[in-house]
């Protein structure tokens, strides 16, 4: 019983396969990266800063007036989160938690972004008008 089988290298079918593999990873990170891109670039600004402490709104602060906040929470308010708003611009000066992500954080005013301090369980939030939070068509 001699049989003959027909059968084509094993390195042709993978390097063709990896080649596919690689050619349709890269078409999708430059797809992922343009839509990245236009989401980045056309955000639009912020004009107000949302804080809510717990999951309740704590404050409403304009991005436009310059402003120094105490968040204070826990017991006795003995945690405390420092919020400035500047320039158009706000950030965490100064926490009490005991890693200091949020102090580090990069200043916010692009609608959309946010900081979190989840020790204290504090969020600021930036925010356009009202009228830019409604959708543009209800089905």
């Amino acid at each position: 019983m001699n049989q003959e089988f027909k059968t084509t290298p094993a390195s042709k079918n993978g390097v063709r396969l990896l080649r596919n593999d690689l050619i349709f990873i890269a078409a999708l990170f430059v797809i992922v990266s343009v839509f990245g891109l236009c989401f980045y670039l056309f955000r639009g600004e912020g004009d107000k800063v949302v804080v809510t402490v717990d999951g309740e709104v704590f404050g409403t602060y304009s991005l436009s007036e310059d402003v120094t906040v105490e968040i204070r929470t826990g017991a006795q308010g003995s945690e405390l989160n420092l919020l400035v708003i500047k320039d158009g611009k706000a950030y965490v000066e100064a926490a009490t938690c005991p890693d200091g992500i949020c102090a580090g954080h990069k200043p916010i005013s692009r609608k959309g972004e946010s900081i979190v301090c989840l020790p204290h369980r504090v969020v600021i939030t930036v925010h356009g008008t009202d009228t830019d939070e409604e959708p543009d068509i209800i089905v």
